[in-house]
């Protein structure tokens, strides 16, 4: 299955060379991904081509005018408009995550429109925006930054766009929980030794050990992931352990992911 980004951006110029290297390269040339770039402002009419204009009562800044953003919409999906999704990256969206990655790699084609000043004319949202995201609670100057995250984080979960087939679904919140500690050569580097598990062969304890790695990870830094995590009867009773090891020594549970120091 293969997937087609078209993105529509009044700076088509701030995506030179972003595509052109690692996985997402390798995704297009397998022909696995492709991705188009729509200037806006190639749809806009008059001589000087405005994209933008004050909004109507006051206020500062400038809004995106929505004849032309109509207008490329319609074009660049012409018969397949209203059979793919339109999605305006804004601050106002939902919040991307991971399972909205999931969500958006099962569509065949997707188009991604990037905001900018303040925003889009409202009828651009009520007549053509089928989807919202935002990728964090913080403003960006546009959403072309959140076009490039969306599109490194879909295209990876396309089946073949990664070397390894499972790496996606051991990545962090692909299970719903943050992805365990990595190791690799030197052993020991600086005093800090691999830990034992890793270089013992036993690959059921080095399972066990991610996972706990995992678990112990997510409940330092982002407890909040657990209520909707996929927890094993194990998986609960670690976190107890976990519950009890912080009431009786809390220091300990600060320590860096048990390093072992030689």
């Amino acid at each position: 299955m293969a997937i087609h980004f078209d993105i529509l951006t009044l700076f088509p110029g701030l995506f030179a060379g972003v595509f052109d290297e690692s996985m997402v390269k390798r995704a297009r040339e397998a022909g696995l991904a492709t991705i188009a770039l729509h200037n806006i402002r190639d749809y806009a009419t008059g001589r000087h081509r405005i994209t933008d204009d004050t909004p109507y009562g006051g206020g500062g800044g400038m809004v995106i005018k929505p004849e032309p953003v109509a207008a490329a919409v319609e074009a660049v999906l012409g018969e397949a408009l209203g059979t793919v999704p339109v999605v305006l990256l804004t601050p106002q969206g939902r919040l991307f995550n991971h399972q909205v990655a999931r969500e958006l790699s099962r569509q065949r084609r997707l188009l991604l429109l990037c905001g900018r000043y303040e925003g889009v004319d409202e009828r651009v949202r009520e007549l053509l925006v089928t989807d919202e995201i935002s990728i964090g609670d913080y403003v960006l100057s546009g959403g072309e930054v959140a076009a490039m995250a969306i599109i490194e984080a879909v295209t990876r979960l396309i089946p073949g766009a990664l070397g390894d087939p499972g790496a996606a679904f051991e990545d962090s919140h692909a299970e719903g929980l943050l992805e365990y500690p990595h190791y690799t050569r030197p052993t020991v580097f600086r005093g800090y030794a691999v830990p034992e598990v890793l270089l013992s062969g036993n690959h059921a304890e080095i399972v066990r050990w991610r996972r706990r790695q995992a678990l112990r990870r997510t409940w330092q830094r982002r407890p909040d992931l657990l209520d909707q995590a996929r927890l094993s009867a194990e998986d609960l009773a670690y976190l107890r352990e976990l519950e009890k090891e912080n009431q009786s020594t809390p220091s300990q549970v600060a320590t860096p992911d048990d390093l072992c120091y030689t």
